[in-house]
């Protein structure tokens, strides 16, 4: 099968299409025919050595994958070959590839209301703002950054749907897109400092990171929460809260009712084949996205 690979790391152009033997699933796994796959921030920060969870390359990344099964591994139930579905991948085998391996309990049927490249969208992606919300009630002040982004634009979204009230940062060129999305209130910060203009927030989700961190602090109420989904900066304060994505497919299962229901709706930017997958790295490093971008598999 073809897969991207890469033998060092460095820039986009370490990236390159190889020949790789297909994988064969296990007990308790899927194989699945990759439709789609998504760019996440991690993706380009571990081909750039900027993270370090996969080891040394050679190594194929993907976390995203929506697809069709085609080979169930022993003791799977709940999926038959032909399924279409869509999931997270972990591992040094991800989805920048034709075929991907993936455990069973990681899949969930792929939304019947979207196609393969705005499921793709979703996985890693509405996991991170499913579970990091996931005590977030109805009434409470939400400071969400980085909120036109590929986690930003579905926390906004999963937030409303708990029936929170959100206050979002982006830029001038992206508010309109925030505010249909449900955003109450949208912060330029460009132009102005969040920090200057906001107090008594019950939460913020920390999608930049770097000073936004402790800013964020300033703005919370006594009993606040800040749940940080960048982890560049482990503060010392009880309101402080690092949060890792999990994969499941049940979690998958509630998004999808959601999806369905066009309830939580996917951006996606571009849609590049996989041939272009330095393109892609470039585009997702501007941190200029909008949404998601997604990877289809080469042309024929």
């Amino acid at each position: 099968m073809k897969a991207i690979s890469q033998h060092r790391v460095g820039g986009p152009e370490v990236l390159e299409t190889v020949e790789l033997p297909a994988p064969t699933p296990a007990a308790g796994e899927v194989l699945v025919r990759v439709a789609a796959t998504s760019v996440n921030a991690a993706d380009w920060k571990l081909r750039a050595g900027l993270i370090d969870k996969l080891g040394p390359p050679p190594f194929t990344l993907g976390f995203d994958v929506s697809g069709v099964v085609s080979e169930l591994g022993p003791e799977v139930t709940g999926f038959a070959v032909g399924d279409e579905v869509y999931g997270m991948v972990l591992g040094r085998s991800g989805a920048y590839a034709e075929y991907v391996v993936v455990p069973a309990n990681y899949l969930a049927p792929k939304p019947a209301a979207l196609n393969h490249a705005h499921a793709a969208a979703l996985p890693s992606a509405a996991l991170t703002a499913w579970q990091a919300l996931t005590d977030l009630r109805a009434g409470q002040r939400i400071l969400i950054h980085a909120a036109a982004g590929g986690v930003g634009h579905l926390a906004v979204q999963v937030a409303k749907e708990r029936g929170a009230y959100v206050i979002a940062t982006a830029r001038a060129v992206n508010h309109d897109f925030v505010a249909e999305l449900g955003a109450d209130e949208v912060i330029d910060y460009t132009t102005t400092a969040f920090d200057t203009v906001l107090t008594d927030v019950d939460v913020v989700f920390d999608l930049v990171g770097s000073d936004y961190t402790p800013r964020s602090l300033t703005v919370l109420r006594p009993d606040g929460r800040l749940i940080d989904a960048q982890g560049e900066a482990a503060l010392d304060d009880p309101r402080y809260h690092r949060h890792y994505v999990a994969p499941s497919g049940a979690d998958l299962r509630e998004i999808s009712a959601l999806a369905d229901s066009g309830r939580l709706r996917p951006a996606v930017a571009h849609v590049f084949s996989m041939a272009e997958v330095a393109e892609a790295h470039r585009r997702s490093e501007s941190g200029r996205v909008r949404g998601k971008l997604v990877l289809v598999p080469w042309p024929a």
